[in-house]
Formats: structure tokens, C-alpha cells, sequence
């Protein structure tokens, strides 16, 4: 049934945003066939009457927490609630980008990306090489060493604390892992090459995926041998570092100075998977997850080194990130258009508890909004980069940045999505807001 375009429903709009975004209290009338484009216009039409210099926002509606993305009618038709009382509409700011910044360009597919440090970007390459980012903007420096495309890049340390002291990990399809430190707070027009200080070997195939501990003395990877690794980042003689005498040159010039390179072995595996293993998230200090090709999510005890539990979800897996309240949620994605989110404190149930499914191919990245329960972003290989709500079925926002498949996306800084593809960019969509 149409919605009457002469019904109307009393609303009234409240919101936790500060003062000068607060509409007067007061229910009013407003057609019924409005979305939330038409309520977006009359909450601004309602600031700006008591505050002539308010610049027009878009904002999203929530009804006892569940976001409206139906016209008012269908809504509440839809949720049995009755057109006759003054409904509650909570608006907050609409989750979008707002700028697509200039993507940097790469020689190869951008297979991986890390916006967890503030000011740098870390990207890794089908090319062998992973670089930084200053600012999304401009190459500084280029991690060298792999003879095989890098499938994965992590920061080790951190956030703003760091400085300039960086301290990088990266992994590849020539099945070794290369750790990486230098100060990148060294100005230069030009981007500087650095090698590894340590290189990580043990894995039988290709690095897939690489997970830092919360403490950042430890790390994980995982391959298509189907093990986990753990490996010490600094480590010693005792945690099975030999230190290598073999030489390196600093440069990619003769002249420069050589220097020794340390060789890490791991510490222990963790055994179970029977097919690849593509993504592992280290929420805790005791906790590892992992999802594989092989359908199953495993959560693995480090002391232990013993898997605590696992669930099989009928679909080779390409990515998983914890994150909602208490960090207690599992998102994933895999050979489907489906973004699924689990709750293990649900024993004996397999069902998601969300779903989102308006990819139109496989789902290649998922992660958790650093400091939001409820902002996921999604990429594919359909070409584009999503941002959920858990508090709706529908995409936020649907970024098309990309001209091929994505293959990899983060959040950086809070208010920006960043993005790998096989069109060989990292492209940056910024200017979103989540309070």
C-alpha cells in the first residue's frame, strides 16, 4: 500500500549533540510520506529559524535505537507502532564522507593497508614494497627486502605517541615476515628506502595475515600452510633469534653502509586450520582469532597455544575484526556478499546477529570503527567500500573511490576510510563524523 501523501504524524525531535544543533522540543506535525531526507530538512529549517548563521547538516533518525531508512508511514507499519502518538525521533549527524581526498598512486595492487598511526599511512603492494603515507599525501619512505608481493602490513606501535619512531611489520608471498624501525620524523623531498632489521622465517607458504599483541612484544601470522606463528618482535637468543652476521646494504646503492640483520624463528604455532589462513585479530593479551578458507572462526589461547573455540559458518572466510560492546562481536566476510557479524557469548547457536548484504560480490575487508559499538566499514570485490550501522540493514554510505576490486580498507584518524585496489591506489574518503 502507497503511503497517503496527505496523512500526517506528530514528531518530536531530540538529540545529545551540543547546544546550538538542539530543535525547540515541541511536537509538530509532518507528513507521513517523509524520509529521511524531508526530516533532515525540517530539523535543519528548525535551527536555522533560531539561529540564522546554521549551515545545513544531513542527519540520520533513530526510533527507540533502530535508524529510519523507510518514509515515516512504512516505518512504523513495518514496527507496529501506532501513527497515533507523538513519535520520538533522535537525530544524529549522518555518517558519510563528506571528501574524496587525492588517492596516492602505487606500482602494482595495494593489497593491504594499516591506518591505525595518526599521521602515517601503511600500505603494502603486489610490487614487493610497502610504503608510508605522510598525511595521505606523500611518500616518505619505502620498505624494501620481499621477492614476493606483500600481503599484509601492521604498525606495531601505535598511535601519536610514536612520533616519528616507527616500527612496522609486513608479510608476503615469499612466506617470510620483515620488521622494519626508523625515525620518520626526518624531513626530505624524496621518499628513503629502508630494510629490514629482522627477518621472521618458519612459514611453508604464503604470509596471508598478521596480528599485533595489545602489549606489542609479540606478533602473529598466518599462511596457506594453514598454521599461526607467533613470533617475539625484539626477542633474544632464547626465543630461537639467531643473530645472522650476513650482511645487508642500507642502500639501494653500492656505497652505502652494511649492516647485520637479525633472523627470528617462532616461538610456537597454533594447529587446526586445514586451509588458508586470512585474517587474525589480537584483541587481548591471551586472545588470538582467526578466520581461514577452511569456514571457520578459532579462538586460540597464546599461553596455551590450544584452540578454545570455533564455529564453522559455511563460507571460505577473507576477513574478521572484533569490535562492539566489550570488543565482544565478530564481524567476517568471505566467498559471499554477505557481511556477518556473530556473538560467541551466544553458545550453541550459529546464527549472525546482523547481516548486511548490499555487496554484489565476495567481501575482501572488514574492521570495527576504532572508537564506535556500531560503525563497521566493508570492502569488495564489487568495487566498493561501505560503512554500516549496526542499528540498520542498509549501508550508511556506499564510497566508489575504486575503479576494480578492493582489496583492502581501514579507518584513519576516526573521520576517514582508507582503501586498497587492483587499480593500484590507496584512495581516502574523509570528513566523516561518528559522535
Amino acid at each position: 500500500m502507497n503511503a497517503d501523501p496527505s496523512r500526517q504524524v506528530r514528531v518530536r525531535f531530540f538529540t545529545k549533540l551540543p547546544p546550538p544543533l538542539r530543535a525547540p522540543p515541541a511536537a509538530i506535525a509532518v507528513p507521513a510520506d517523509l524520509s529521511r531526507m524531508g526530516l533532515s530538512e525540517i530539523v535543519n529549517s528548525l535551527l536555522a529559524a533560531a539561529e540564522p548563521d546554521h549551515e545545513a547538516l544531513p542527519f540520520d533518525f533513530l526510533v527507540d535505537g533502530e535508524l529510519v531508512r523507510l518514509p515515516l508511514q512504512q516505518f512504523l507499519l513495518a514496527k507496529g507502532i501506532s501513527a497515533e502518538r507523538v513519535l520520538e525521533l533522535e537525530y544524529v549527524k549522518a555518517v558519510a564522507p563528506r571528501k574524496q581526498d587525492e588517492p596516492c598512486p602505487h606500482d602494482d595492487w595495494v593489497s593491504a593497508v594499516d591506518g591505525s598511526n595518526p599521521s602515517f599511512i601503511l600500505t603494502g603492494c603486489y610490487d614487493g614494497l610497502a610504503r608510508l603515507w605522510k598525511d595521505a599525501a606523500i611518500c616518505t619512505q619505502i620498505l624494501e627486502g620481499h621477492s614476493g608481493a606483500i600481503t599484509s602490513t601492521r604498525f606495531i606501535n601505535k598511535g601519536v605517541e610514536t612520533e616519528g619512531n616507527l616500527h612496522v611489520v609486513t608479510g608476503s608471498k615469499d612466506r617470510s615476515l620483515r620488521i622494519y624501525k626508523f625515525d620518520a620524523s626526518v624531513s626530505m623531498d624524496y621518499p628513503k628506502r629502508v630494510g629490514a632489521y629482522k627477518i621472521l622465517r618458519g612459514h611453508t607458504s604464503s604470509v596471508q595475515s598478521i596480528a599485533v599483541d595489545p602489549s606489542q612484544d609479540m606478533l602473529c601470522s598466518g599462511s596457506w600452510d594453514s598454521t599461526i606463528k607467533l613470533w617475539a618482535v625484539e626477542g633474544s637468543e632464547e626465543d630461537g633469534d639467531a643473530v645472522s652476521l650476513k650482511k645487508r646494504r642500507m642502500n639501494s646503492d653500492s656505497s652505502g653502509p652494511e649492516e647485520s640483520q637479525l633472523e627470528g624463528s617462532a616461538t610456537s604455532s597454533l594447529l587446526g586450520h586445514t586451509q588458508c589462513v586470512s585474517a587474525l585479530t589480537w584483541p587481548e593479551q591471551q586472545t588470538i582469532y582467526s578466520a581461514s578458507w577452511d569456514h571457520s572462526v578459532r579462538q586460540w589461547d597464546v599461553q596455551t597455544a590450544k584452540e578454545t573455540w570455533n564455529m564453522f559458518c559455511g563460507k571460505a572466510l577473507n576477513c574478521l575484526d572484533c569490535g562492539g560492546e566489550g570488543s565482544s562481536l565478530i564481524a567476517a566476510g568471505g566467498s559471499d556478499p554477505v557481511l556477518r557479524v556473530w556473538d560467541p557469548r551466544k553458545p550453541g547457536t550459529l546464527a549472525p546477529v546482523f547481516q548486511f548484504s548490499s555487496h554484489s560480490s565476495w567481501i575482501t575487508a572488514c574492521k570495527w570503527h576504532p572508537s564506535s559499538w556500531f560503525h563497521l566499514v566493508s570492502s569488495s570485490f564489487d568495487g566498493k567500500v561501505m560503512l554500516w550501522d549496526l542499528r540498520t540493514a542498509w549501508p550508511l554510505a556506499s564510497v566508489d573511490s575504486h575503479k576494480d576490486k578492493v582489496l583492502c580498507a581501514d579507518w584513519w584518524k576516526g573521520d576517514s576510510v582508507i582503501s586498497g585496489g587492483a587499480d593500484s591506489k590507496l584512495c581516502i574518503a574523509s570528513g566523516i563524523e561518528i559522535v
